[in-house]
């Protein structure tokens, strides 16, 4: 299994968010479970992956050219893949992944997350996607999926395949056990 993690360029203000990617690296490799991500050196990016390696773990990053040319992909990685543009990125991230993940993030890690949670919506792929919710960092941005389905712009379907967690071990058997469902079923129910 291999699982994408979208996740911070920067480690962020709060250290629990550096120890909850190490954490996740370490066990991500004893699960012999792969990393897919933005292929970064740092950040909460540049944290996971050195653990998975540090680890013994499997670590495929996927970063564009530009962000490459500035220095910032990651050399110590299993497999670092250069792409042409940022949509080239998550395409192939999905492509390579089996499951979906995000840890804190910006902007970035917002989008790319909700992005794959838009293609499970319109049935384009059945695998999970989930948010390690570390502190109730994403607790704000479940309330407005909360507000989304009150207002009738997300169906209760929609808004259930977000799986939430706050511990590493529960989300990763959640992810490893998600049933998939036909990919064509969620589009038509609304």
């Amino acid at each position: 299994m291999n699982v994408c993690v979208f996740c911070g360029s920067s480690g962020g203000r709060d250290p629990v968010y550096a120890e909850t990617a190490r954490h996740l690296g370490r066990a991500l490799a004893s699960r012999a479970t792969g990393l897919v991500y933005g292929g970064g050196s740092i950040g909460l990016m540049g944290i996971l992956a050195d653990e998975v390696m540090a680890s013994g773990g499997r670590a495929v990053g996927v970063i564009p050219a530009f962000l490459n040319d500035l220095e910032l992909g990651h050399r110590g990685v299993t497999e670092l893949r250069v792409v042409g543009s940022m949509h080239e990125r998550k395409a192939l991230m999905a492509e390579l992944s089996d499951a979906f993940l995000a840890l804190p993030g910006g902007f970035g890690t917002v989008e790319e997350f909700c992005e794959m949670l838009t293609w499970a919506q319109l049935g384009l792929h059945a695998k999970p996607c989930a948010l390690l919710n570390v502190n109730g960092f994403f607790d704000p941005l479940l309330a407005f999926f909360d507000h989304q389905a009150e207002a009738g712009f997300l169906s209760p379907k929609h808004r259930a395949l977000v799986l939430v967690e706050e511990e590493i071990g529960r989300l990763l058997d959640g992810l490893a056990s998600f049933p998939p469902s036909a990919p064509s079923a969620h589009l038509a129910e609304t």
